[in-house]
């Protein structure tokens, strides 16, 4: 592209301070020079390069707060399940998969949905009815958990006499005997067994990650985990690999691993992890906590048991090593990022970090089930709300698996946007792809309408976002939580020309239709990434 465009015609929604919109923006040397239609018009040479936006919406370039590309874009080099409708459309995948790669001596990958089982744990032995004698691992699509065949839980040692570690649950059948599902920590059994991939592999799966977030106006991700899991290399060389070679056209920040095992024996390690990442578009500043599991499988921590015979799920920290851990974490100035879905991580979470102040801007992620006593205490304790707005919605995995466990009271405390922005939290927003679609337009839908595009019945509709707050969470809310609003996330002067132009103005349509708003154009530092 010219080293100097204008786009003209407008809308622009700048996202700045006022939520303002104007109607033209220029962009010289990778940084917006002017913004407003009578500045860029006397801004503009014979050399720039005009683009005519004709009521299509401009805006900062999204921020996904919290996304695994890596992870999705290897799933997208493996046997892909996340687009099948049923269990039996897995198995044709499956044996399609197989039969165009009928050398590959384990079959890899996942992106199965749990509520496509009875209970959400397919068998082993409906995985061996298409693998025959080859192994098989496949990851499920919230990354919780693995489906595995006979043959690999032969390979691992996985047996009846093998006892479920602290931290998972191996789903067993009548006889005591492994049935093919295993939960959370349960997943390491494996580790030792499956097959590495190669450093060029995970460099074009970041290469296809990167490529699939910038088609749907990514500019920058925060990675929620960077360091070894649920049978994944660390992504640490992966990213300075990728940096060092000039292949990042995102910017990225990461968050490395806690190591549950480790405890404050690793912070030493994660020190010199982040001296190591301190590059030109990748740097880690933040440590990722995952507290508990999800409320699927009833491993999301909770305050009172689940309903029926589950318990109070898992807390993969304890208060008393967070409450060793996280003070030593933010004396040495780490950002922390917790994974929490249950009401007593997120109070864990909260309770962990009260003491650290705000600078830090520690950030809770998921936030699915909320104590309506613990809203108010993000804004008190500067604690972001890193949202998902894409699982707010009644699917199956919330009408069959969740909320006959959590029970009505509970279900009603799920994904409280409305509440936490009206009580002054931060909220960024992402799309924990490929968990979740990555698209941020389905996700600011979700936000917005509290369901899916075509269905009729919302899930706690009066949680629902203004528009005008979603788009918010979703640029400069993340760039916030980033620490880099200073440099990108909104339409000001002296900004990183980080934008993204869609191919309507969803301000301009009903709100059922905003999902149908696509990607027409990404920039990043000014230059084309994507174009439509």
């Amino acid at each position: 592209m010219a080293d100097e465009v204008a786009f003209v015609g407008g809308p622009v929604a700048t996202m700045d301070a006022a939520r303002s919109f104007t109607d033209a923006v220029l962009v010289r040397d990778g940084r917006i020079a002017a913004v407003g239609g009578e500045a860029v018009r006397e801004r503009i040479r014979p050399r720039t390069e005009v683009v005519e936006l004709r009521g299509r919406l401009l805006l900062p370039g999204f921020h996904d707060a919290h996304v695994h590309p890596v992870f999705g874009g290897m799933l997208r080099l493996r046997c892909d399940l996340s687009q099948a409708t049923d269990a039996g459309d897995c198995l044709r995948l499956i044996s399609e998969h197989l039969t165009e790669f009928p050398d590959s001596p384990w079959l890899l990958g996942g992106g199965w949905d749990m509520a496509q089982f009875p209970g959400g744990t397919p068998t082993r032995r409906a995985l061996d009815s298409v693998t025959g004698d080859r192994p098989a691992y496949l990851v499920n699509r919230d990354h919780h958990g693995a489906w595995v065949n006979s043959v690999a839980l032969r390979l691992a040692g996985i047996d009846r006499h093998t006892p479920d570690p602290p931290d998972g649950r191996i789903e067993r059948d009548p006889a005591g005997r492994p049935d093919g599902t295993l939960h959370e920590g349960a997943t390491r059994l494996m580790e030792h067994v499956l097959p590495a991939a190669g450093s060029e592999q995970y460099l074009d799966a970041l290469a296809a990650g990167q490529r699939h977030l910038h088609a749907r106006g990514v500019t920058s991700w925060h990675d929620a985990i960077v360091g070894r899991y649920l049978g994944y290399d660390d992504l640490l060389s992966t990213y300075l690999l990728a940096d060092e070679r000039g292949l990042l056209t995102g910017k990225v920040r990461g968050a490395l691993w806690w190591d549950r095992d480790r405890g404050v024996e690793q912070i030493p390690d994660l020190l010199e992890r982040r001296k190591r990442a301190r590059g030109r578009r990748f740097r880690a500043e933040t440590v990722k906590i995952m507290q508990d599991g999800v409320c699927e499988n009833a491993t999301a921590a909770l305050r009172l048991p689940y309903l029926g015979p589950d318990g109070r799920g898992l807390s993969f920290v304890g208060p008393e090593e967070l409450a060793k851990a996280v003070p030593q974490l933010t004396a040495e100035g780490f950002q922390l990022h917790f994974h929490a879905v249950g009401d007593r991580a997120v109070r864990d979470a909260l309770d962990a970090v009260a003491g650290s102040g705000p600078e830090l801007r520690h950030q809770i992620a998921h936030v699915q089930v909320v104590h309506p006593g613990d809203i108010a205490r993000f804004r008190e304790l500067g604690v972001a709300a890193t949202i998902q707005p894409r699982w707010a919605v009644n699917d199956a995995a919330m009408t069959e698996l969740t909320v006959p466990k959590l029970g009505h009271t509970r279900a009603s405390w799920q994904y409280p946007f409305r509440s936490l922005r009206t009580a002054g939290a931060v909220l960024a927003a992402g799309s924990d792809w490929p968990v979740s679609e990555a698209d941020p337009m389905l996700g600011v839908h979700v936000a917005v309408n509290r369901r899916e595009p075509g269905s009729d019945e919302p899930l706690g509709p009066e949680e629902a976002l203004d528009l005008v707050d979603a788009l918010a969470a979703y640029t400069v809310g993340s760039a916030w939580v980033n620490h880099v609003e200073q440099h990108t996330g909104s339409v000001e002067v002296g900004k990183a020309a980080d934008l993204v132009v869609l191919d309507a103005d969803p301000f301009a349509l009903p709100p059922e239709e905003i999902a149908g708003c696509g990607v027409d154009l990404t920039v990043v530092d000014g230059e084309f990434v994507h174009q439509r």
